[in-house]
């Protein structure tokens, strides 16, 4: 039985995390949380694929910078689900201005900088279902009950 505040999210492991040797430390922190990972592998992104991504800031003048650094190496792409999981992988990723993350937080431990940040993760249910269907196809997503998420009742989310 699907629990009814469990949401999917896409993180990225961008190529800084890859070049850094990161990439198994950053799953685990989301493994020890209970979160699913549901969809997992390698990719090496494409320019088009980027600017769909970061169409928001497309425009902007560090644009340019991003689209370089995200295509610079594959980047390790995965969906994580949980109950309440955007909220949850928000804090274990810690604000995208990486200064102002806390320790404890994998962009208060490992960014260097805003763009040199780690990761990516969806911000909201509407945006996780868009940026996972941008990288994933439906066979490639896994469902499988979590024990730990069968002995969390709703009433301990309040």
């Amino acid at each position: 039985m699907k629990h009814e505040k469990m949401e999917q999210s896409l993180i990225i492991i961008k190529p800084d995390a890859l070049q850094r040797s990161l990439v198994g430390e950053i799953i685990s922190r989301f493994e020890r949380k209970g979160l699913a990972i549901i969809g997992l592998k390698m990719v090496h992104l494409s320019d088009a694929v980027v600017e769909d991504h970061y169409a928001h800031i497309k425009d902007k003048p560090f644009f340019p910078r991003i689209q370089k650094f995200m295509t610079s190496t594959p980047v390790v792409i995965m969906v994580v689900e949980g109950i309440a999981a955007i909220d949850a992988i928000r804090i274990i990723v810690g604000p995208t201005k990486s200064f102002e993350a806390a320790g404890g937080t994998i962009r208060g431990d490992y960014a260097l900088s805003m763009q040199s940040n780690i990761v990516h993760a969806s911000d909201s249910k509407e945006s996780a279902a868009s940026e996972i269907q941008r990288f994933f196809k439906d066979e490639e997503i896994m469902q499988y009950e979590k024990i730990t998420t069968t002995f969390i009742h709703s009433d301990e989310l309040m």
